[in-house]
């Protein structure tokens, strides 16, 4: 009879009908999920915070990503909508993660648009950075990335490794990239990158993926149901699309983004993903002026501007579901 009733909760679980951690009454990783989930939401409470943020040549920072800069402070890629109407790629340093120095464009202007950047360091020092990449004219969306090998070579442009990623789950579209590791054995071109991203399914819908870039020079990627369906049992009927990853108090967690009616951009919403257990929390953000909608979401684990140890997140408030003064780009930090 107990083999029988773990049968029955398994089939429940993949059918959507309750998710892993409900099957489980109680976790080891809640107590940590809660208290993150308290930290994303809280932003009227942040250590500090800035709306609609622009780096100093006046570009907006939509979908930054924000890491520590060895050298002290920190960097920044993110993308904006140049005068031709297509994406680009910049890179920005800051030392107080709030005020941004724009450095230079890293993808667009000779790549064909692109957008919805990340980057991480190696542990050689070296820097890892894709984005979603369209074809000069339009079109053909895939994951592009670049391989930098220190960072004055970051700061200059000069790629020392590149791969445009084939599609392999959708004939329309891949993208939005998150790089969960880069582990060398021991130099990039022996290497494993673990991937998050999209792809649109059905040309339809965006849903999850994971993939590995082998030695910078092969790909391959799976999609991620489970992963889905932590947010379609909430109710998510339109795209679930940009996630990032941390780890806190010993636990992996991620941040990802959720469209409850496909093509309202006011019903995005941000949810607080568990690896331990497969499943989401919803978050219920709170803003200085009340927004609603949230997306594209990133989450850093490192040490803010006055030592201490920090989550710095950043969204993308719609205008459709914000407050006044507060659409576009949301950073904000939170010491601990």
């Amino acid at each position: 009879m107990l083999r029988v009733l773990r049968v029955l909760l398994v089939v429940t679980c993949l059918a959507g009908l309750v998710t892993p951690a409900e099957a489980t009454t109680t976790a080891a990783s809640d107590p940590a999920r809660a208290e993150l989930r308290g930290i994303v939401e809280n932003v009227a409470g942040a250590t500090g915070k800035r709306y609609g943020v622009k780096d100093d040549a006046g570009h907006v920072m939509d979908t930054v990503k924000i890491i520590q800069d060895s050298t002290g402070g920190y960097l920044a890629v993110s993308h904006h909508l140049a005068g031709d109407g297509h994406f680009r790629v910049n890179l920005a340093t800051s030392s107080d993660l709030l005020n941004w120095h724009w450095v230079r464009e890293l993808a667009g202007s000779n790549t064909g648009p692109a957008s919805q950047p990340t980057i991480v360091q190696a542990s050689n020092g070296g820097f890892v950075l894709a984005w979603e990449q369209e074809q000069p004219g339009g079109g053909n969306n895939h994951l592009a990335f670049r391989y930098f090998a220190n960072r004055t070579d970051l700061l200059a442009g000069q790629v020392s490794r590149a791969y445009d990623a084939p599609r392999r789950l959708s004939s329309c579209a891949e993208g939005t990239p998150n790089i969960y590791s880069v582990t060398l054995s021991p130099d990039i071109d022996h290497s494993t990158i673990d991937v998050g991203g999209h792809y649109w399914w059905n040309c339809d819908r965006d849903r999850q993926q994971r993939g590995t870039l082998t030695n910078f020079t092969s790909w391959s990627t799976a999609a991620q149901p489970n992963f889905d369906n932590a947010l379609l049992y909430w109710g998510v009927n339109g795209n679930i699309g940009d996630r990032d990853n941390t780890t806190f108090r010993g636990y992996s967690f991620g941040l990802i983004e959720g469209q409850y009616t496909k093509g309202d951009f006011g019903s995005w919403r941000t949810f607080v993903y568990d690896y331990q257990t497969g499943n989401a929390d919803r978050t219920t953000i709170s803003t200085d002026g009340g927004s609603t909608a949230f997306a594209n979401p990133t989450i850093t684990n490192l040490k803010a501007p006055n030592g201490q140890p920090a989550f710095v997140i950043t969204l993308f408030i719609p205008s459709e579901g914000a407050a006044s003064g507060e659409s576009g780009e949301l950073i904000y930090y939170k010491t601990y």
